[in-house]
């Protein structure tokens, strides 16, 4: 029996009206046990409102509204921190456009029990990504390649963003001393953890393009990539990390 009551899923969100009724209904749908946390940084179009509805009927449904767009890797770093203080065992990081797909949660959580970071793996068994344009496949494998090539660490999927870590690899992160922001932030969560000599296991996982709603992926990541790559190693070889 898989610890589900032990579990949270946190979701940021910025603007998914199209998206989350529908995610919050699968999700419990499938593990009425599990905890989800919505981390949404004030979209206008009403996300959290509708989150705040949901929540009389869904007691495991919680909500951290925020300001303004203040980041991923804030929004996930403050999601952790409230994980850690309520004493949650497992804790995922999920997209709420359905480019991960709910379903797969239970096999995360069955390799964390073993496992200290579990990662949805686009890249393992091959290439297992759905409707992207040929570039940003290119662009994305290419960059998985280049960042294992700089900082030695050996996983195939970098920068995915469907998550288990337990616990004990959170508390082992100093979470004040993130220092990337955007889809980097996730390759350095898993550089740190690495690096400490904790158990990171890829899983493989069929990654979708979003349907519905407007994608956050910004033009200039590639070029963010490719600096930040290089810094982590910087910051490895001067022992700052």
């Amino acid at each position: 029996m898989l610890p589900f009551d032990k579990s949270l899923i946190i979701i940021p969100t910025y603007n998914e009206i199209d998206n989350i009724d529908k995610m919050i209904r699968t999700v419990f749908g499938l593990y009425p046990e599990i905890s989800i946390l919505i981390i949404d940084d004030g979209s206008p179009d009403g996300t959290a409102q509708v989150v705040e509805g949901h929540q009389k009927e869904f007691k495991n449904l919680h909500l951290l509204k925020r300001s303004g767009k203040l980041g991923l890797g804030t929004a996930y770093t403050t999601g952790f921190k409230w994980a850690l203080e309520r004493k949650y065992d497992y804790v995922f990081e999920m997209d709420c456009d359905f480019s991960h797909d709910p379903a797969q949660v239970k096999n995360l959580l069955e390799a964390a029990q073993t496992n200290d970071l579990v990662i949805g793996s686009r890249y393992i068994d091959g290439i297992r990504i759905i409707n992207w344009p040929f570039r940003r496949l290119l662009l994305s494998y290419l960059a998985s390649i280049y960042t294992r090539f700089v900082t030695g660490i050996p996983i195939q999927d970098t920068t995915g963003g469907f998550k288990c870590f337990t616990r004990k690899a959170l508390s082992a992160l100093n979470l004040d001393q993130i220092v990337s922001s955007g889809y980097i932030f996730q390759l350095e969560l898993n550089y740190k953890i690495w690096l400490k000599g904790l158990r990171i296991k890829e899983v493989p996982i069929i990654f979708y393009e979003r349907r519905d709603g407007q994608s956050k992926m910004a033009g200039g990541i590639i070029f963010e990539a490719l600096w930040a790559v290089l810094r982590l190693r910087i910051m490895k070889i001067f022992g700052s990390i």
